[in-house]
């Protein structure tokens, strides 16, 4: 195996980021995770190859020094009901990876993956879609050796806070054609984690199927664990 790598994780509160997070910590090609968040963690979560550091993120520059690693992997992202307003939605989505990505290349990282959505593009109508895209554009024009983008539809996880599209989303997924079809979030952390690994050169842009595919491949080659099983239901007691 190549020597072990250094890695810092965006994002490990969410839904994506947090099981990245779990995959990074069981993969022995990683001896050094550097995870930043906005609110403490639960110490449960954190083993030994971790170092967490809770960091305001409107002055990331600040914790410069965090970012000297091989790889970054970027998975923040909130809605527009959570952030209250545009101006919040697109700080959180646009100015916090651009500037994550600034710093890495001062910092000479050599890959950058990130999290983005399905439909991403700078001139859509749609304000989700193009501060995404915008963001895909920001990161495209810097010189990382490497460039992973994800594109997954919408996602199905357990969330602290249930979002009702997804919802919705999950219940016809049979119905939607592959590239819009809602997509696991342990199937995009895996993929991530594992074209982390590959660490190919140039940049890649990858949409729902694709991401399934390579969860898939990583699998079967045991290159990620699987996702822990879902927690059993409670039995129900009759009450006479």
């Amino acid at each position: 195996m190549p020597n072990p790598r250094s890695v810092l994780l965006l994002g490990a509160t969410g839904l994506i980021g947090g099981e990245c997070l779990r995959l990074l910590q069981a993969h022995d090609g990683y001896s050094r995770i550097v995870v930043l968040t906005r609110r403490p963690l639960d110490p449960a979560l954190v083993g030994p190859k971790v170092e967490h550091h809770v960091v305001n993120f409107e002055h990331l520059t600040s914790a410069s020094q965090r970012f000297g690693v091989d790889q970054i992997i970027c998975a923040l992202g909130t809605t527009m009901k959570q952030a209250g307003s545009r101006r919040a939605f697109r700080t959180v989505d646009l100015l916090y990876p651009l500037t994550a990505a600034h710093l890495g290349v001062e910092k000479r990282v050599s890959h950058f993956l990130v999290v983005s959505a399905f439909g991403a593009d700078p001139r859509s109508l749609i304000f989700y879609n193009r501060i995404k895209g915008e963001m895909e554009k920001g990161l495209a024009s810097l010189p990382f050796r490497s460039l992973t983008i994800a594109r997954p539809s919408i996602l199905v996880g357990k969330r602290e806070q249930r979002r009702t599209g997804e919802v919705i989303a999950a219940g016809i997924s049979f119905l939607a054609p592959p590239r819009i079809r809602p997509i696991e979030a342990s199937d995009v952390a895996a993929a991530l984690v594992h074209q982390a690994w590959l660490d190919e050169p140039g940049s890649r842009v990858l949409e729902s199927p694709e991401l399934r595919h390579i969860a898939v491949v990583a699998r079967s080659a045991n290159a990620v664990p699987h996702p822990p099983p879902p927690l059993a239901a409670t039995p129900r007691t009759s009450v006479a």
